[in-house]
């Protein structure tokens, strides 16, 4: 699976599921990592941006998800 063709709807899922079998197949994290204030806003989930970097890596952000449907979906 390519991120950069990944449809929107499934990239939350692509990423999760690369970031685990990166690690192993399965991470220990805190459970708070799932509170409300952690997951989103008021407004919604948040977002996340993957990057390409200069060494060949993806890096990969969280952030406020904007407004409207199409959720700031932008391939560079």
């Amino acid at each position: 699976m390519d991120p950069i063709t990944t449809r929107p709807e499934d990239l939350s899922h692509a990423v999760l599921i690369g970031i685990l079998m990166h690690n192993g197949g399965s991470m220990d994290i805190p459970r708070e990592a799932f509170t409300a204030e952690n997951l989103g806003t008021e407004k919604g989930f948040h977002g996340l941006s993957m990057l390409p970097q200069e060494d060949g890596t993806l890096r990969i952000s969280v952030h406020p998800r904007p407004e409207g449907d199409e959720g700031g979906v932008k391939t560079i």
